[in-house]
């Protein structure tokens, strides 16, 4: 009956690759030292009484390595995308001229260079989770074709088909970290 069994290979491996396309975003808002208007992508300011991307109320601009600014377009909302900067965690003090707001980027020092190594690795961690749920599925698909009718030939062919793919996703999210952890720890 199940002989015509067909795994939408496609569909988990759109789903694995959304899964570092997401670790990927992560990854840009980690502060390596250089400055990356990436960096500001999490901030959320309450602008007229709704949380909106920084990005959505002034111009993010990067004019030096060291410097981003924001050119906040309305005067009413510096203060409140100051703010949003300060509480952010990113560990960054705004300096306000006018509408625009500069931020300086220290040099990291060792210990904040040996966390941000650990927040790399938590994300990854999230991302080598979610490429698991997505084989977990896969395999639960495969299942419930073989209790279907289907051989047993065609469901180890699957199996080891769905198995492939995350060992790949999994691999690229170790060489991804390992990159930004190499970036991360250097001078």
């Amino acid at each position: 009956m199940s002989d015509d069994f067909i795994l939408d290979t496609d569909d988990l491996q759109r789903r694995m690759d959304g899964a570092m396309a997401n670790l990927r975003t992560e990854f840009a808002s980690l502060r390596t030292g250089r400055a990356s208007a990436s960096m500001l992508e999490p901030v959320q300011v309450d602008a007229y009484g709704q949380m909106t991307p920084i990005n959505q109320v002034g111009t993010v601009n990067v004019p030096e390595p060291r410097m981003v600014t924001i050119n906040v377009w309305d005067k009413g909302l510096v203060g409140k995308v100051e703010k949003a900067i300060r509480e952010s965690g990113l560990g960054i003090n705004p300096q306000l001229n006018g509408t625009i707001i500069m931020l300086p980027i220290p040099e990291l020092n060792e210990e904040r260079r040996r966390d941000l190594t650990k927040v790399a690795g938590q994300y990854a961690e999230g991302a080598r989770v979610a490429v698991r749920n997505v084989r977990r599925d896969g395999m639960d698909q495969i299942k419930k074709a073989k209790s279907d009718g289907m051989s047993e030939d065609d469901q180890k062919f699957w199996e080891a088909e769905v198995q492939e793919m995350t060992d790949k996703m999994i691999k690229a999210v170790d060489d991804a970290l390992e990159n930004k952890q190499a970036e991360i720890m250097q001078v």
